[in-house]
This record gives structure tokens, C-alpha cells and sequence, in this order.
């Protein structure tokens, strides 16, 4: 697989006039405004192969993602909006860099040395992704610009104690660097000067074939390496079970199509979700080095996305919400099956379920999370 990767880049290099060792570049641009004035900055990062990534320093979110085809043909492989305007008018978590806490707390509710929180329900009963005015709808501040070996852009935030109902004042960067060989990696680091949670990522919908495609994600085939998975109740907040894939629609350990189990209401799990909307337990669980969390392979166009992670989890949410009532980029109608989300993180209501670990932050003890989005070509 290394081999058909390497010859994958070199071949679409080539086409495009420039070799694998060529440096990556990084260029800064305007991007619109808030409504109050205050401006949003892009910064496109762009390889030697033909990979590119704008990000947008509204939501520090990753604006698009294009990718060459088999045959060299570039698409934009990311949902969002072609404008600030829309962003704002109509949020979506599409791109953006989700917090203070990726997904649901239950309730909205935790305790952290004895004392209770309470965050907004911006998800009916539960938080979601830091609550109602999480970072994705913050500006946040870009502090360098590199090109090179990898081209690179530094994004800071700081989110003061009490933001959301959350404890410490939080200071965030990410950093979003791109190589010549298609990784674009994400670095999410935090510090407190308080004892608070934390659990960042990146929220993406991906559709390989190219958004707005008519084909959607269907025919798109997912492999997880997790043989459990954490199942939800009704309102989407794992019950504690770490429950076995084998045998079920959530068995992703070798490859399914996303065409197999997605309308299976058999199984209860994806009645509850409207398809698949569920954190899997990585065998390889929290590690030092990113490892691998998913695969995504589009055998029409031979685009590959492996997605890895330091953390332990990853959630697979399928696109159940996309009801066509968004218009997107290029006016396209997102509906159901347009785009799908792989986000690793600590799992969900993690706070509240000891037994699935710590999501704590404190003074000397500081967060970090690397993931990577790794695009390639199979021929």
C-alpha cells in the first residue's frame, strides 16, 4: 500500500509540474466579515501533488479540502459554505474546530471537585460541541504562516472562565500543517489556569467522490479498526456498555460499503440514530503517536482518506441530519448521505462515565490531541 501511494503522488506531481521534494506553500488571504466588521482571514496551504487546504480562522475550520482522482481531476472533498455570510446565517459544524467539549455531555451537567457545572442544552436535553457559542463560531487569531517542508498556519483562541458555563480560562492552539505527500496534520493544544475538561477536534464531512456529488457517500467503503463501540440512548448519550461490533451493521473492522446497514432499522442502535451516529472504542485506544482510526476508500474516483489519532475514540455520524434544507457550496442541497464525519476524540459524556476515563485539564497538566488527514490514490 506505501508503494501505491508513493507512486499515486509522484504520478499526480507530475502532472502538475512539480516533483514530491518541492516545498509546500502557505498563502494568507481575506475571507469576508462578521457582522459586526470584524474580518475573517483564509490561509491556503498547498502541496507539491496537487492536495490543498483552505482554513478559515471563523471556527479555525478547515473551509475545503481538495484532492486529485485517479486521473488527476482536483475536487473539493469537504461540505461548508463558498462564504462567511452563510456560516454565520446557517451554522453547521462543517470544518469547523469544535469545543471546549467535542459531542454530548448528558444534560449539559458535570462535576469537577465537587462542584457542578452547568452548560447551555443546545442539543434538546444535552450540550453539544461546547454549547450554544462554542469555538466554532469564535474568530480566532492567526499567529504564523509558514511555508516549507510543510506549509503551516497557527490559530489561537482564548476562552475565558465561565465561557459557556465551562471552569479556567482556556488558552487554545491549533495548528494545521500540510506536507508534499498529502497528511494534512491537526495539532489541538490547550492549557488552563484552572482544573476544567477538555476534548477538541476537527469536524469535517467528507464525500470522497466530491461534494455535492449526486452519488453521495453510499457507495464509499469505511474500514474502523474498533471491535467495540459505545451504543447511545434516545437521546444519543452512551448508556456505558462497550459493546462488540461482530455480527452487527457497527463491524467495520474489515471494510463495508456504507450502501451495508445504514437503513437497517433492525438493529435499535441505528433506529436511535437515524443510521450511524456512534463513538467506536479504538483497539488501539489513547497513544503517544497518531494511529490509525479510519479508512475511507471511493472506488470510483480511487480517492483514500485515512484519518489517525492520539485519541482513544472516533465518532462515525453518517450525515443523518441533512435534510436538504442547507445550501452549501456551489449552490448544492445537502440531503442525507452527502457527507460523513469521522472525528476522533475522548468518547462522548466522558465527564459524567468514569469508567471511560479522564477528559480532565489543570494547571502544569496541559491537553494535546494530533490528528491527521492523510489523502492518497489507489490505482
Amino acid at each position: 500500500m506505501a508503494q501505491c501511494f508513493i507512486l499515486a503522488v509522484a504520478a499526480v506531481a507530475v502532472a502538475y509540474g512539480a516533483t514530491p521534494a518541492d516545498a509546500a506553500t502557505a498563502k494568507r488571504e481575506a475571507f469576508g466579515s462578521m457582522p459586526d466588521g470584524t474580518p475573517v482571514e483564509a490561509v491556503v496551504l498547498t502541496g507539491a501533488n496537487g492536495v490543498s487546504a483552505r482554513i478559515m480562522t471563523l471556527g479555525a475550520t478547515l473551509q475545503s479540502f481538495d484532492a486529485p482522482d485517479r486521473s488527476g481531476r482536483i475536487a473539493d472533498i469537504t461540505l461548508g459554505y463558498d462564504d462567511v455570510a452563510s456560516y454565520v446565517a446557517h451554522p453547521n459544524f462543517w470544518g469547523q474546530t469544535v469545543g471546549r467539549y467535542a459531542n454530548r455531555i448528558a444534560g449539559g451537567r458535570f462535576v469537577l471537585d465537587g462542584k457542578t457545572y452547568q452548560l447551555p442544552l443546545n442539543d434538546k436535553t444535552n450540550s453539544l460541541h461546547g454549547g450554544a457559542v462554542g469555538f466554532d463560531k469564535k474568530v480566532w487569531k492567526i499567529v504564523s504562516v509558514a511555508s516549507g517542508a510543510q506549509a503551516k498556519v497557527v490559530l489561537a483562541l482564548t476562552s475565558p472562565a465561565g465561557d459557556q458555563g465551562y471552569p479556567g480560562t482556556l488558552q487554545v492552539t491549533v495548528t494545521y500543517a500540510l506536507d508534499d505527500r498529502g497528511a494534512l496534520t491537526i495539532d489541538m493544544d490547550a492549557t488552563s489556569d484552572a482544573p476544567t475538561i477538555v476534548n477538541l477536534t476537527n469536524h469535517a464531512l467528507f464525500n470522497l467522490a466530491g461534494e455535492g456529488s449526486a452519488t453521495g457517500i453510499y457507495g464509499q467503503r469505511l474500514t474502523i479498526p474498533a471491535r467495540r463501540y459505545t451504543p447511545v440512548n434516545a437521546a444519543l448519550i452512551p448508556t456505558g456498555e462497550l459493546r462488540a461490533v461482530a455480527g452487527t451493521v457497527f463491524d467495520f473492522t474489515g471494510g463495508r460499503p456504507l450502501s451495508d446497514g445504514i437503513r437497517d432499522g433492525r438493529d435499535p442502535q441505528i433506529a436511535i440514530g437515524r443510521g450511524w451516529d456512534h463513538n467506536f472504542v479504538l483497539d488501539k485506544g489513547a497513544t503517544a503517536e497518531p494511529g490509525l482510526a479510519a479508512r475511507l476508500e471511493d472506488p470510483a474516483s480511487g480517492r483514500v482518506l485515512e484519518v489517525l489519532t492520539t485519541e482513544p475514540g472516533v465518532q462515525f455520524y453518517s450525515g443523518n441530519f441533512l435534510d436538504g434544507t442547507l445550501i452549501g457550496k456551489g449552490g448544492h442541497v445537502y440531503r442525507m448521505g452527502d457527507g460523513l464525519a469521522l472525528e476522533p476524540q475522548k468518547f462522548p459524556d466522558t465527564p459524567n462515565q468514569p469508567a471511560f476515563g479522564s477528559a480532565r485539564v489543570e494547571p502544569g497538566k496541559p491537553y494535546h490531541h494530533r490528528m491527521i488527514y492523510r489523502v492518497s490514490v489507489a490505482r
